[in-house]
């Protein structure tokens, strides 16, 4: 069986943290942690099953010419890569309270950008049970990813990625 590529980023912080867990429910030994930074298209090729990992940073990036994130610079190499047979899913950390109109955008910018290139995207999630105003994440009624708030429901993570793992174990053979 080939290994699960769980890309993440930033490499360091709450995003990473979520890797971690996600990786120990699944098996680590079934999964590699790649760290946006250094990645390539090659790297995303290399794998059937990818979860990518992605926060919403605040306002200040959103009106930036040009952003110095570890994804803005990876984001180029996620349109560059063939998705043709692969399951790809999307989990997203960012702040309902701060960033009501805005949580978890991140999560359905990357997520329109896979669909262009036709990726089988998995792991949608009812957004009941969630406090926000607005998210670019919400697609047909429901978040095409999973979303994390670190910052304020901590107490909710595990639950969450547990339940939200299940719903994805059978796309990905875990």
């Amino acid at each position: 069986m080939s290994k699960i590529g769980l890309f993440f980023g930033p490499e360091k912080g709450s995003v990473h943290r979520v890797a971690e867990k996600i990786a120990a429910v699944i098996g680590e030994e079934k999964v590699e942690l790649v760290s946006v930074n250094d990645a390539s298209v090659a790297d995303l090729e290399q794998y059937d099953q990818i979860i990518f990992g992605i926060s919403t940073v605040g306002k200040e990036t959103w009106d930036s010419d040009y952003s110095n994130t570890d994804w803005s610079k990876f984001f180029p190499e996620v349109s560059k890569a063939n998705y043709d047979g692969k399951v790809v899913a999307i989990y997203g950390l960012g702040d309902h309270v701060t960033y009501p109109d805005h949580f978890v955008n991140a999560i359905g910018r990357l997520a329109k950008e896979l669909k262009t290139k036709d990726a089988n995207i998995v792991g949608s999630v009812d957004p009941e049970g969630y406090e926000f105003e607005d998210s670019e994440a919400l697609i047909d009624g429901r978040f095409i990813g999973l979303p994390i708030d670190e910052d304020f429901e901590p107490e909710q993570t595990d639950e969450r990625i547990a339940n939200w793992l299940k719903s994805i174990q059978k796309d990905f053979g875990f």
